[in-house]
């Protein structure tokens, strides 16, 4: 039996497979959890592994830092080591790859069904390819290839420090330094608590008068309301202006990223985005914005107008790659 799981900050899941006689994976059990409610990876463990389960590989994509096989996830307080799960689980094969990593193996096992393509001057190429993905936080993974199979390269990109490419983005990191002195990283902007930093600051900044129906920060703190699902919501629907440019400005910047990781990584064979928050605002991430951003790098415009640059809409990536990672990897 196969253990496969992906652990994120907001939920976790975990399957149980087996591999049949052709090689095809059959999904024996499979169960969501909400991360947060949980003080250990191992409560959620124990409640969804049957008694006396024989395990003959494990993975699990994890939103954090994997070194040495031992992980503590960045959204979580939980900690999660190989050696000690090995002795738990009963099995030497055992993985922890970073969620990006996992979401990266996943890529290659998704149907061409399961792709938007955003650039309509795609050229298919070869080469590496990057993973870029905006969720609870921002993910960023290169698939290197060797010119006969990909190799999956965890990251921590996604916390690198963010560079304004126009006057209003010059604005905003102005206003973000004053909330975070030390270091202003895409992910404050690139999450899903970016769209409230994007709104708070476009109401600094008397873009337009406050949406009524965007609660505050203070009262969403207070209840549990997603003041950023209701951003984002309005923005996309185009029923407020300054949730329409907050998604806006989420898209370029989403974009100008996600240059960023094709030039440091060289993806001539494309990228992917994956995330939960792609999916979600489709419509503005078509909408030519995110392009514009992608390919906004001066000398090299003309490279990065024929790479292709596909949005993910299947949500089980991750998972999938931690389901055939010892297949994949191996």
């Amino acid at each position: 039996m196969i253990l496969a799981g992906d652990i994120g900050g907001t939920k976790t899941v975990l399957s149980l497979l087996e591999k049949e006689a052709d090689g095809l994976l059959k999904c024996v059990r499979e169960q969501t959890f909400a991360s947060g409610e949980y003080d250990s990876f191992d409560d959620i463990l124990n409640l969804f592994l049957p008694a006396n389960i024989q395990l003959s590989s494990v993975c699990f994509g994890v939103a954090g830092p994997v070194v040495e096989q031992r992980c503590f996830a960045t959204n979580l307080n939980w900690t999660l080591d190989a050696a000690i799960l090995k002795t738990k689980l009963g099995t030497e094969k055992v993985r922890l790859l970073n969620d990006l990593e996992a979401m990266a193996f996943g890529m290659l096992h998704l149907e061409a069904e399961d792709f938007v393509e955003l650039n309509p001057n795609a050229e298919r190429q070869s080469g590496n390819i990057a993973v870029i993905a905006a969720g609870t936080g921002l993910g960023e993974a290169i698939l290197y290839w060797d010119g006969r199979q990909y190799h999956a390269i965890a990251s921590e990109g996604g916390h690198c420090s963010f560079a304004p490419q126009t006057v209003q983005q010059d604005k905003l990191l102005y206003f973000l330094r004053k909330q975070f002195p030390q270091h202003v990283s895409y992910e404050r902007i690139l999450s899903g608590v970016g769209f409230s930093h994007l709104y708070d600051f476009l109401v600094d900044s008397q873009f337009a008068p406050p949406c009524p129906a965007v609660p505050s920060a203070e009262y969403c703190n207070g209840n549990g309301a997603d003041r950023n699902a209701v951003i984002s919501r309005l923005g996309i629907n185009g029923e407020d202006a300054l949730c329409s440019e907050a998604v806006r400005m989420f898209v370029e910047i989403y974009g100008a990223e996600a240059g960023n990781l094709f030039m440091k990584s060289f993806a001539t064979g494309g990228v992917f985005i994956g995330g939960g928050i792609g999916p979600k605002i489709r419509s503005a991430m078509q909408a030519g914005g995110f392009m514009m951003g992608f390919t906004a790098k001066g000398r090299f415009q003309t490279l990065l107008g024929k790479v292709s640059v596909k949005l993910a809409l299947n949500p089980r990536t991750p998972l999938i790659g931690a389901m055939h990672y010892f297949d994949t990897a191996n």
